[in-house]
């Protein structure tokens, strides 16, 4: 027979217990710190709300900052516990300031849900892991302009079906990358937009019967408004994971291409690049291989980004309208999500520093049908029209003559050609996401500092 547990809201089969917490009890470590913050906001509006008596007055309400400020603590050393009988992190938080505080711990929950509680948790999470995505991003993608300038001139065959197609430059491809990145760093801030809102004060999904002040709560967390409509605000849960980690699989899909070109572009038979040998593996029976086991990962880790986010939709799509304990199936693929597409750009930074161009096999790789199409526009500029031009060089392909790459790519000026690069505006992009993100960072550290008494920076 199984036992029951006791738990903070009630006793519970030991075994429904354990299956019901799931993993909240390790995912919600990372959670501890906004928890905490979330709820310094709250008893921070108790505090404030025009009822006598009060539910929570001046002194009390700082007492509780200063009894979360030191599980803040805890959590930064890895000493704070989150127990299966807390169920999650909400909880054990709770558990922690009853302990400390007594009666006074018991008031805090006063008006608030665990719904609209985890929904704060994950949006600040959602900020803070955003913001350092962000800086992720720009670092990355001025790697890539800075070898893009660096062989700027460097010749390399432009490929289409993968077959050889018109002289390129080594800067073209860098850069196509970069403005891809620079593409998915604009996706994160209209990220950013959506997430500013608060759900706090939604409780149950259905408001509560106390004069609450949600434009407080809201402020208070440096977000710039609250979500209006309290049902929203629990039926957005699933729908603001999907839509981040969306902004991840876009993020993991340039990554991907740019992880197949190089893997592609390192082999012998190509030899343009060489990556880095401390970001290669070697063979346990084969001496001589230096695999690009980075750039492997990096396609099956998108197509698991990918997957996390398919994950998200699915589990909500046919939700009913209020909270639903599927939702907690959706923390796992959105940390998981995060954390996968952080950690891709956080290698593939260095290992993009440190990769080296080969100009003799880049040269070695043009044959005269590369400059097929270059042929066929002269004829052009002297007045043939193009389609016979296209023809005449077509059935002439044998008599094609090699000309200097060079000089071939040097005559592509029009914007976005290899020598009509805006190296310029590349770097203004890359210092506008940088200048924005830290904008935004700042005006949310200074708010938890405020509300918190102490100074604070994106964890």
């Amino acid at each position: 027979m199984m036992s029951n547990k006791k738990t903070t809201v009630g006793t519970i089969n030991s075994q429904v217990l354990e299956y019901t917490a799931g993993r909240d009890v390790e995912l919600d470590r990372s959670l501890v710190a906004v928890d905490c913050i979330g709820t310094v906001a709250h008893v921070t509006m108790l505090a404030a709300m025009p009822v006598d008596p009060p539910v929570i007055t001046g002194v009390e309400r700082d007492q509780v900052i200063t009894a979360l400020n030191a599980i803040r603590a805890q959590a930064e050393k890895g000493s704070f516990k989150i127990r299966l009988s807390d169920q999650d992190v909400h909880l054990a938080v709770e558990r922690t300031l009853t302990s400390e505080l007594g009666d006074l711990g018991k008031k805090v929950h006063t008006g608030r849900s665990r719904n609209d509680q985890v929904a704060v948790d994950l949006r600040l999470f959602a900020k803070e892991q955003l913001l350092h995505t962000l800086e992720e991003v720009a670092a990355l993608a001025e790697v890539l302009v800075r070898f893009g300038k660096k062989y700027e001139s460097v010749p390399m065959v432009g490929r289409t079906h993968m077959q050889p197609g018109m002289p390129s430059s080594v800067g073209l491809w860098a850069t196509a990358h970069a403005e891809s990145l620079l593409d998915d760093a604009a996706g994160l801030f209209h990220l950013l937009e959506i997430n500013d809102q608060s759900p706090l004060g939604s409780a149950a999904s259905y408001g509560v019967p106390l004069p609450i002040d949600r434009a407080l709560t809201a402020k208070l967390l440096g977000f710039s408004r609250a979500t209006h409509n309290v049902l929203y605000a629990n039926n957005s849960r699933g729908k603001m994971e999907g839509l981040v980690l969306g902004g991840m699989s876009q993020i993991m899909l340039t990554l991907s291409r740019l992880a197949q070109d190089l893997m592609i572009f390192t082999m012998p038979e190509f030899d343009y690049f060489k990556l880095p040998a401390a970001f290669c593996t070697g063979s346990s029976i084969m001496p001589q291989k230096q695999n690009p086991d980075v750039c492997e990962l990096v396609r099956a880790k998108a197509s698991r980004v990918k997957a996390a986010e398919l994950a998200v939709y699915d589990l909500v799509k046919g939700a009913p309208s209020g909270y639903n304990r599927d939702l907690q199936e959706a923390k796992e693929p959105f940390m998981e999500g995060l954390a996968v597409t952080r950690a891709t750009l956080q290698v593939m930074t260095p290992m993009l520093a440190e990769t080296t161009v080969n100009k003799v096999a880049l040269l070695s790789g043009f044959s005269p049908d590369v400059f097929a199409t270059d042929r066929a526009l002269e004829l052009v500029a002297k007045g043939i029209p193009f389609r016979d031009a296209y023809h005449r060089v077509k059935e002439d392909l044998d008599e094609l003559v090699s000309i200097d790459p060079i000089e071939a790519i040097r005559m592509k000026q029009h914007i976005g050609a290899s020598f009509g690069l805006d190296w310029l505006g590349y770097r203004d992009q890359i210092k506008t996401v940088r200048q924005r993100k830290r904008k935004q960072q700042r005006v949310y550290e200074r708010a938890i500092g405020s509300l918190t008494g102490l100074a604070y920076k994106v964890q």
